[in-house]
């Protein structure tokens, strides 16, 4: 498992700019955490101000579950994360509690990565919202969830290869 300093700077594909929001500031980690009504994970905030959001490479574009779910029997995508802004044709954090809502997923999360039903998410409702949160896959579609790390440092160690799967489906479609 690699270590969360190692991939501060090696998580970014820094060749797209798919998602990539202006650096954060204070004042911008201040609205985001106001507007979501939640504490966000340090170890997020940490790789946010090394890129704020944007595609991951792909050696680290899939987390290994311990059961199957609707995407894979092994595993689930993480081709991107979800930065703090306002850019044009592009979706934030900002975006979590309406996506939250047309999703029909918990209240108390806010979404990472995903596409469609299927996200990825830091899940308050057993920490509430300044405690630190876990780490759950969501699928809309099926009602289910999926607990992957207990917390989004672990969920970031924890990231591989989609390439390394024997099931590996199009994966670089999640975003």
């Amino acid at each position: 498992m690699a270590r969360y300093k190692d991939l501060q700077q090696s998580l970014w594909d820094t060749g797209s700019d798919y998602g990539v929001q202006r650096p954060v500031t204070d004042r911008m980690v201040l609205e985001a955490e106001r507007l979501l009504d939640v504490t966000l994970p340090d170890s997020l905030l940490d790789l946010l101000r090394q890129q704020n959001g944007g595609r991951v490479t792909s050696d680290r574009n899939a987390f290994p579950t311990s059961g199957p779910t609707s995407w894979s029997p092994d595993h689930v995508p993480f081709d991107s994360v979800l930065g703090i802004g306002r850019r044009k044709r592009s979706i934030s954090l900002f975006d979590s509690p309406y996506l939250v809502e047309e999703w029909s997923l918990p209240a108390a999360v806010v979404l990472l990565s995903g596409d469609g039903p299927c996200r990825i998410g830091l899940d308050y409702r057993v920490c509430v919202r300044h405690g630190e949160p876990s780490v759950t896959w969501f699928d809309a579609d099926d009602d289910s969830e999926l607990a992957l790390a207990p917390d989004f440092r672990s969920f970031v160690e924890g990231l591989t290869s989609a390439n390394g799967f024997k099931s590996v489906e199009s994966d670089s479609s999640f975003g």
